[in-house]
């Protein structure tokens, strides 16, 4: 006698096998989908819209992993705003971790289950299909998640989609995060450039013309831009003002400070000549300004020709060097006071006039000279630079200048520059 329910059951089975057929056309359509999205919001959007569709679930959040929290972030999540948690926690992050499909058929009889996202949002999970999405390298760069099957259960064939469907999606928001990420650099690229270019502009284009002195300027940053700086202004009567200034740090923020610190001496200098007036002044002006943690070493000087001196206040600046051509001797320069920007209210007191014999020299430099070091971490050193000096004291402002870098380049055999170099030489001819 013939099964009444054969009929049925190839009915049933033929059911099934169309569901799947149409599952697997379903999953072809969404993969040219994902290869044509350019933007990685439309991508997320049509991840969701599938697995609703697909998996015939109610919800779909897709967590993304942020490597510097080390967090699951929520970029789409239906009906649902931001959720974030550390990528340890829950069977999200189980799954992120072992990268297998984790099918919970009863959420709330799951430890692993974190009861808080549904306390947040005010959604009841019944069950959860949650799988790891896998780049092209194998790696999980985040995790999709259905929630509440609308017809019982997920069973096999829904992990075998989800399982699927996750490898192509996963590759997919890989492609598409390191293409964000490349034009993010080569957007701060540009504008490091511009930045750049902005800086350079501030410093002199060429050295003062200043009778019987040979005087050069010269800067290389660490970076696109520094907080290094140095500046010539000539005032009344023929005195010239000459800078060189270094902001702790190197980078956009202290190439900001660099550019207000010149501004404000720029304006005080054309204004008076009185040094202890202009650096009080600026000092208090950059207190209200500067965050806790920063500060700006600066030397300001006035060279008067005619008498052949220089008067100058050092705030926190150094080394500076007097050399004396007619004994050979190098003289230290003392500093007058703190750094700009550490305590409001201070007083700098103007040092004594340093006088130009023939062939007498000023030699200013930041830091980054001194202390950029070798492979075995000595530093070059403040004697390095005065061996230089006398070594080379014949050389125009600019050849010294370029011969120091130089040496200190061979000396460092190879180590990346650390500090901004930045160097000033007046020389009487």
């Amino acid at each position: 006698m013939a099964d009444p329910r054969a009929p049925t059951s190839r009915a049933a089975t033929a059911a099934g096998d169309a569901k799947k057929l149409a599952d697997l056309h379903a999953l072809l359509e969404v993969s040219c989908q994902l290869g044509a999205n350019s933007e990685l919001s439309p991508l997320l959007q049509t991840i969701e819209q599938a697995t609703l569709l697909v998996l015939d679930c109610e919800r779909t959040t897709i967590f993304l992993y942020d490597r510097q929290s080390d967090e699951l972030y929520s970029r789409v999540a239906t009906g649902e705003g931001d959720i974030r948690f550390s990528a340890g926690r829950g069977i999200a992050g189980e799954a992120f971790r072992t990268q297998g499909v984790i099918n919970v058929p009863d959420a709330y009889a799951d430890a692993r289950f974190n009861r808080e996202v549904d306390r947040q949002t005010g959604f009841t999970t019944r069950n959860l299909l949650t799988c790891p999405l896998l780049g092209i390298d194998r790696r999980a760069v985040g995790v999709l998640q259905v929630l509440n099957k609308r017809d019982g259960s997920f069973d096999s064939w829904d992990e075998e989609l989800v399982r699927t469907f996750g490898a192509q999606a996963g590759v997919a928001v890989q492609r598409q995060l390191l293409m964000d990420e490349y034009v993010e650099k080569q957007r701060l690229k540009e504008d490091l450039r511009i930045a750049h270019d902005i800086q350079q502009g501030l410093l002199p284009r060429q050295p003062p013309h200043v009778p019987n002195y040979d005087i050069a300027g010269w800067n290389r940053p660490t970076d696109e831009t520094g907080g290094d700086f140095y500046d010539f202004q000539l005032l009344g009567s023929g005195t010239l003002a000459v800078t060189i200034a270094d902001v702790t740090g190197h980078g956009v923020g202290p190439a900001l400070i660099a550019a207000e610190c010149r501004a404000l001496l720029r304006a005080s200098l054309s204004l008076t000549q009185n040094l202890e007036r202009v650096l009080a002044l600026v000092n208090d002006l950059l207190n209200t300004d500067l965050p806790d943690d920063r500060f700006v070493t600066a030397f300001v000087g006035l060279l008067e020709p005619a008498e052949h001196e220089f008067t100058y206040i050092s705030a926190g600046h150094g080394p500076l060097f007097h050399f004396i051509a007619a004994t050979d001797e190098i003289h230290e320069l003392p500093t007058s006071g703190l750094p700009l920007g550490i305590l409001p209210g201070r007083a700098y007191a103007l040092s004594r006039p340093a006088t130009f014999g023939h062939g007498d020299m000023l030699v200013f430099l930041t830091d980054g000279f001194i202390e950029w070091p070798d492979p075995a971490r000595n530093r070059f050193g403040i004697e390095g630079v005065q061996t230089l000096i006398r070594k080379h004291k014949e050389l125009s402002a600019a050849a010294l200048i370029e011969e120091v870098y130089r040496e200190v380049r061979r000396f460092a055999r190879g180590t990346p520059q650390q500090d901004d170099l930045t160097a000033v030489v007046i020389k009487r001819t």
